[in-house]
């Protein structure tokens, strides 16, 4: 048996947003947090505590996104070969926690409300829902350039848009009140971020745990990636084929390709490496050759 081994590396992880944009929604974030709490508990509004505490966990994603920036530049050594990209994936599972836990918080204080409301200050409401409006938008235009390159902006990016969102329903609920004090529109909308919220969580989540969990891209297709290398010529089979992604934005691969007798090893693999290349745009690939089957997969092709 006979191995050869390939990588093709791609190491240009471009960042989809620049840490000066990170640190401006991240000031902007800051200044409307202090503001929505102060406003929730001067004016008693449960929807604007509601959006204090996404406002919050949208602060925490950006300040662990501008983190990840910083981290995500140092290079590989050799205790982590990947270097510190992961650390973005493990930023945005830690920002879909807070916001699941933060949505249920309010979910429970809205019940409450809803059966015993309490009176709300419909303008000073309406003035920092506005505010947070603006801020909101602002800062999620900022982030909008990096929120497919990478899961930690995405989970930013996803936490300022439920916010603007939810000022938006705040700022709705506000002006209700101010026509007609009824009070109990003021824990309705709380609850309706949260229900809103909740699934776009839940989807961050899972993403960002099937990474971890070093699972297939949502973008390949495991078994055509696998029919095209058998369809190589000096190629009698695949078998331990392994397709993942360190932070969302890439792709890699690794695996052991049986050969046809007399194939030349070389040639094989830089067709295999080309086809991945060009047709799969994965650069990031092992591939191992072999004359005859390993031991651990005699007797049969496939895992």
């Amino acid at each position: 048996m006979s191995a050869n081994y390939s990588h093709e590396h791609a190491h240009d992880h471009t960042k989809g947003a620049s840490a000066s944009s990170l640190k401006m929604a991240l000031g902007l974030t800051g200044v409307i947090l202090v503001a929505e709490l102060l406003g929730a508990y001067f004016f008693n509004s449960l929807a604007l505590l509601s959006d204090a505490g996404h406002m919050f966990t949208d602060a925490a994603a950006l300040g662990i996104a501008l983190t990840a920036v910083y981290l995500g530049q140092r290079p590989a050594d050799d205790k982590r070969t990947f270097g510190y990209r992961r650390f973005e994936v493990l930023a945005a599972a830690f920002n879909a926690v807070l916001l699941f836990v933060i949505a249920c918080f309010v979910l429970y204080e809205a019940v409450g409300r809803f059966f015993q409301p309490v009176p709300v200050q419909s303008v000073g409401m309406l003035v920092i829902a506005a505010i947070g409006l603006l801020t909101n938008f602002i800062a999620m235009r900022v982030l909008a350039a990096g929120r497919h390159e990478s899961f930690n902006i995405k989970g930013a990016y996803l936490e300022v848009w439920a916010d603007m969102i939810g000022s938006l329903g705040v700022l709705i609920a506000a002006a209700i009140i101010y026509v007609t004090d009824w009070y109990w529109v003021d824990p309705i909308v709380a609850a309706a971020i949260g229900f809103w919220v909740l699934p776009r969580a839940w989807t961050l989540l899972r993403d960002t745990t099937h990474i971890l969990l070093q699972g297939v891209p949502d973008s390949v297709d495991i078994q055509v990636i696998r029919s095209a290398m058998e369809e190589v010529p000096g190629v009698q089979s695949v078998h331990d084929l392994h397709v993942w992604s360190v932070a969302g934005d890439d792709v890699s691969l690794s695996t052991h390709v049986l050969l046809v007798a007399d194939a030349a090893a070389e040639a094989v693999r830089l067709e295999l490496m080309t086809l991945l290349r060009e047709r799969f745009h994965i650069h990031h690939a092992t591939v191992q050759t072999e004359e005859e089957p390993c031991d651990e997969h005699a007797g049969h092709v496939h895992p």
